[in-house]
């Protein structure tokens, strides 16, 4: 018996020592390319921390997140949690009708008018006196098809929307809710997909007078698409797959990035942010600020202004048909009082889309 014990000691120490020397001498990567975010620096040993306690804190996070197979045991706890335990959701993320998808709840009043004031900031230093047509449209986050029908919290999607058109009576809201499914959006991820909303694109083009109705051809990304909750929920669950549309209109439009203040020209799909760390990234290049695209064959002279988050990445191209020149603006990267320097505005179409998410998430709006 004494052996025994011996044995289960030696064992449970050598476990012990390894996981130690591998969480302190084993490879540290800076990023969790599953999780989509930075992982914990090593904190500096000194005796102010020590005794202040932050070393103490930092230590705890950075041993968390350069744990020895780390993913290997999120997996595990995951499926153990979900299978063995039936929880509905592990860190706020769940599975059901083959998707998986992130909790949106509660809803969040202060985020909401935070949403609006910006929109506010906007419309009466650049837009009230002038001849801009402005549009609304809001985009529910694929919740609205899923979390209340199968037992999870969720956001009152009419009413949410309800309640945000009324703080922007100056808008004319454009109901693109009755067109979408949630076969429209990835099972991994949060976005729409670009081939499933053209029908979308023609509907907000015609509310805004606009016929933007045309053909494309399919083009499958040779790359697996691991959305951002398939790796947050580190369950074994098959990628989706990224299909972009093209055509000769498409090809022949101009596009200019101002994310460095003056003009660079770029593509409407990066191919380069289409192989990286988030491969939606590829439509107008994810984060920017400023986009211009002009279109040399635009049906018509008219112009449009897009306020937007990362749902409009995918959807502007398939505005482009319609509009000589379109301004893509994304002030959660672009300070609100800075756009006089860009754009002038008078006889505009301005159209603002924005996700649940964001709106209910806002204080990155600037």
């Amino acid at each position: 018996m004494k052996n025994k014990h011996l044995l289960s000691t030696t064992i449970f120490a050598l476990v012990l020592a390894s996981l130690t020397f591998g969480c302190w001498f084993g490879p540290r990567a800076a990023y969790s390319e599953s999780e989509r975010r930075p992982l914990a620096e090593e904190p500096m040993l000194t005796i102010e921390s020590v005794l202040s306690g932050e070393f103490q804190e930092a230590f705890e996070l950075f041993s968390v997140d350069h744990f020895p197979f780390r993913d290997h045991f999120r997996s595990i706890k995951a499926m153990f949690s979900g299978y063995a335990l039936g929880k509905k959701d592990n860190n706020g993320l769940f599975t059901v009708e083959g998707h998986i998808s992130k909790l949106e709840y509660p809803e969040n009043p202060e985020m909401k008018e935070h949403a609006a004031n910006r929109f506010r900031y906007l419309y009466e230093t650049y837009l009230k006196d002038t001849n801009a047509k402005i549009y609304l449209s809001v985009v529910p986050d694929k919740n609205y098809f899923l979390a209340e029908k199968n037992g999870y919290l969720s956001l009152n999607y009419p009413a949410f929307i309800e309640d945000f058109k009324t703080r922007m009576e100056y808008a004319e809201y454009i109901d693109i809710l009755p067109l979408l499914s949630l076969d429209d959006f990835y099972r991994t991820d949060s976005h729409w997909k670009q081939e499933e909303i053209t029908d979308i694109a023609e509907f907000i083009g015609n509310a805004m007078g606009t016929d933007v109705k045309s053909e494309y051809t399919v083009n499958t990304l040779d790359v697996p698409f691991s959305g951002v909750y398939l790796g947050q929920s580190a369950l074994p669950f098959a990628p989706d797959t990224i299909r972009y549309l093209t055509n000769e209109t498409l090809s022949a439009c101009k596009v200019n990035y101002f994310d460095s203040g003056k003009a660079e020209p770029g593509e409407i799909y990066n191919m380069e942010k289409a192989h990286g760390k988030d491969p939606y990234e590829m439509f107008l290049s994810g984060t920017s600020a400023l986009i211009e695209i002009e279109n040399p064959n635009s049906k018509t002279d008219k112009e449009l202004v897009v306020f937007r988050d990362s749902y409009g990445s995918s959807l502007v191209p398939l505005l482009a048909a319609g509009y000589q020149k379109i301004t893509v603006v994304d002030i959660r990267y672009l300070q609100s009082s800075f756009l006089g320097n860009f754009i002038s505005f008078d006889n505009q179409d301005v159209l603002f889309m924005y996700s649940t998410t964001l709106l209910n998430n806002s204080m990155s709006l600037r």
